[in-house]
């Protein structure tokens, strides 16, 4: 394999320090770097007394998704949505599920190249309604991203974060301001599973969710994917569902997905689809109006049912849409507002995966 030069793009938040390092404040790890060091999440580097990103412009690759694999449930359902990551992340989950792509201290794997304006340009030719930035965190190359969410702005075309929401006060504001939509990985309702499963703080996490609901318009979700033994007792899925509903009102879906043994969490079973009905159910009771389950085939925690009459409002079967109750963002039958974006009609999308390639000039 060839290798590709490490793009250096200036950073942003960030400070010099008296003794020469620099201090990264894009997240709550504060890294303090000195000359060639790189932060914990590998992709930023103190490079002659200044903070640049190594990862500006590249890619892991491209792909058409649904937007319900994001998982957002009520933003444009049915659509398609151009979906791409770089390398590296600022959490250390010893779970991960793409842990090849957030994990990777390997900068050969990154040979997609674009400019902003080509992922644009690309996601309009491919008829894209949205560009998510996902598989690892956009937080750490939120410069990249950013360029990027404008540029598909500019073309109509919807900026979305696949994100843990793990960023620092600093940097909330304008990192979400390019944003259109996001889903947010509540990894856990616990300090000490942050700590020691996935090398973070929890509070950060639900400071940017309160941010979001309260300060932005940014149309959010949030997904946690339950591990056996971990995360999944009765009482944290209690306290989390009590806390959303308190805080961020009843109308934020919220999905719960099944785990499966990868990275340095092999020793765990898959989650059992019991698990996701029961954490559901208890979401449903707490108040919250829609809850889903994911990464198994549940027809009834997959789709999106009215709070007020009880209607099926939009069927799904995986990532295929059936039928569909909605008129604009109310309830067909009984009228109840629908908290979302819809349109008229679903999109057509359905469940494919498509590889895309891009370049620089594309």
């Amino acid at each position: 394999m060839s290798t590709v030069p490490e793009s250096s793009h200036p950073g942003r938040w960030w400070e010099p320090l008296d003794d020469g390092r620099v201090r990264c404040c894009l997240c709550p790890r504060d890294c303090k770097l000195s000359e060639g060091q790189r932060g914990f999440c590998f992709v930023r580097r103190n490079e002659g007394g200044k903070l640049v990103l190594t990862t500006y412009g590249r890619s892991s690759g491209f792909c058409i998704d649904p937007i319900e694999k994001k998982p957002l449930n009520h933003f444009l359902p049915g659509t398609s949505i151009l979906s791409f990551g770089t390398a590296g992340c600022n959490l250390g989950c010893r779970f991960c599920q793409n842990w090849d792509i957030s994990k990777s201290r390997e900068m050969d794997r990154l040979m997609d190249r674009a400019t902003p304006e080509a992922i644009a340009r690309a996601a309009r030719q491919h008829g894209c309604r949205s560009v998510a930035f996902t598989y690892n965190d956009p937080v750490i190359f939120a410069e990249y991203a950013l360029d990027i969410a404008a540029a598909c702005r500019d073309l109509g075309i919807h900026p979305v974060a696949v994100t843990a929401g793990y960023i620092s006060d600093a940097a909330r504001p304008e990192f979400y301001a390019g944003m259109d939509a996001a889903n947010v990985d509540l990894k856990a309702f616990t300090e000490d599973f942050y700590r020691r499963i996935a090398f973070g703080a929890l509070q950060p996490v639900l400071d940017t969710l309160l941010y979001l609901k309260h300060e932005t318009n940014v149309w959010f979700e949030i997904t946690t994917l339950l591990i056996p033994e971990a995360n999944d007792s009765d009482a944290e899925l209690h306290a989390e569902c009590e806390w959303i509903a308190e805080h961020l009102g009843p109308d934020v879906p919220l999905h719960f997905t099944a785990f499966h043994p990868d990275f340095k969490m092999t020793d765990r079973p898959h989650t059992p689809a019991s698990t996701l009905r029961r954490a559901r159910r208890i979401a449903l009771e707490k108040g919250l109006h829609h809850v889903y389950t994911g990464n198994v085939h549940d027809a009834e925690g997959g789709s999106t049912w009215c709070p007020g009459c009880g209607a099926l409002l939009i069927e799904r079967d995986w990532y295929e849409l059936g039928r569909w109750n909605l008129d604009g963002n109310a309830c067909a039958r009984c009228g109840q507002a629908i908290a979302g974006h819809f349109e008229a009609k679903p999109g057509t999308w359905g469940a494919r995966r498509q590889p895309v390639r891009l370049s620089a000039s594309a």
